[in-house]
């Protein structure tokens, strides 16, 4: 009976994760562990907008790669990384990454997401949006970005078993660059990040996963999860 009693706690532990949307776990996010799943549609960033003055709490991002951890609350989520070093309300965003749509709910790491190098020592915003069958939600983090490449994976950094990932396109979400169309990376394989790579019909985005059969390396990169085509 002691462990029964124990079956609230747990419960509630997990409600942030049942009722959001999607949670943005790395960097971590404005809104924590506590988010508002009604402001999640709110542009450009949910329920808090940043305020490059006055939020000191941030997180430093590595220009030349580093990971964006989340947690799909759908089985399905298209997802766009864009940056700013900019105040958010002025719309100067930077696209970081190839759109990327996940398969399976639950959680999802990219690994070498790359920001312009001529951000090194500033403070900037990385934003998520994505679209997982209700609307376009949004997250945002505050971040140093910093040179080099961050070799400590974050704990965050895992995906579900099941969760697979490819590059993809959306216009929705292209729209919200503006006019700064992917200065770093592109589905086509330009620029800052990796190219999606063809081995057996398969297609890799890039992505981590850690659990199950533990990480998986494939070339230079550390990737798992895998969409067939």
């Amino acid at each position: 009976m002691r462990s029964l009693s124990l079956l609230p706690t747990v419960l509630l532990s997990l409600t942030p994760l049942a009722n959001a949307h999607f949670l943005f776990n790395y960097p971590p996010s404005l809104e924590g562990a506590s988010i508002d799943e009604d402001k999640e549609p709110d542009a450009p960033c949910g329920a808090k907008t940043p305020n490059l003055s006055s939020d000191t709490t941030t997180t430093d991002f590595h220009v030349d790669g580093d990971f964006i951890s989340l947690y799909a609350g759908h089985p399905q989520f298209t997802w766009l990384y864009r940056a700013s070093v900019q105040e958010v309300s002025e719309g100067n965003w930077t696209q970081l990454f190839p759109i990327v749509q996940q398969s399976g709910l639950g959680d999802f790491c990219s690994t070498q997401v790359k920001a312009p190098k001529e951000w090194v020592g500033k403070k900037g915003v990385v934003g998520v949006a994505g679209i997982g069958g209700d609307g376009t939600l949004f997250q945002c983090a505050i971040v140093n970005f910093v040179e080099g490449t961050n070799a400590n994976m974050p704990s965050a950094c895992k995906n579900s078993t099941g969760v697979t990932a490819a590059y993809t396109s959306d216009a929705d979400l292209t729209k919200l660059v503006g006019d700064h169309v992917e200065t770093s990376p592109s589905a086509s394989g330009t620029g800052a990040a990796p190219a999606p790579t063809t081995t057996d019909k398969t297609k890799n985005a890039g992505v981590v996963v850690r659990g199950g059969g533990g990480l998986a390396a494939l070339g230079a990169a550390v990737v798992a999860g895998v969409m067939m085509l």
